[in-house]
């Protein structure tokens, strides 16, 4: 595995913390792949060294991982300004390619997209979602097609959103 694939992995381990918890035996192994292609953290090579009967230690460990590489993220609190704060943040890390757009899709799609009841605003990435998750057979690109679509979609919201936020003089 290349270190960006490492990290990429790392950070879907990360968001799929957000919305439950991943088994211990793959935040290990994820742990394990980090440091096989260089990645340091002080709290990595425990992580990477737990043995079977030191699983309930992984979550913790990994969690403190996350923050000393900077890929941790807390949404806030309120429930729906949550979402809208995760649906920013997944199309931002797909745009830039931090975030599998395939992955990002689904959870775009599942976790995000169907809590705020696929709001309009949402409507490329959840087309994109749709097809990833094949409800949408009609369509029938080819993933490298998909991928394009789906990081040009959420390049499009990302700078949808940007400029709702400027104050206008």
């Amino acid at each position: 595995m290349e270190r960006d694939e490492v990290l990429r992995r790392l950070n879907e381990l990360a968001w799929e913390g957000v919305f439950g918890t991943p088994g211990a035996d793959r935040l290990i192994r994820a742990g394990v792949d980090a440091l096989l292609v260089g990645i340091d953290s002080p709290s990595l090579p425990a992580l990477a060294g737990l043995l079977r009967h030191e699983e309930p230690e992984a979550r913790g460990l990994f969690e403190e991982m996350l923050d000393e590489l900077g890929l941790r993220w807390e949404p806030p609190a309120d429930p729906v300004e949550a979402k809208w704060a995760m649906a920013e943040r997944v199309a931002a890390q797909i745009a830039d390619g931090t975030l599998d757009p395939v992955f990002g899709a689904r959870l775009l799609y599942w976790e995000i997209a169907e809590a705020l009841r696929f709001p309009d605003s949402l409507g490329e990435l959840m087309a994109c979602g749709m097809e990833v998750v094949g409800l949408d057979t009609a369509r029938a690109e080819s993933d490298e097609e998909l991928c394009r679509e789906t990081v040009a979609a959420a390049r499009r919201f990302v700078e949808a959103r940007r400029r709702v936020r400027v104050p206008r003089p």
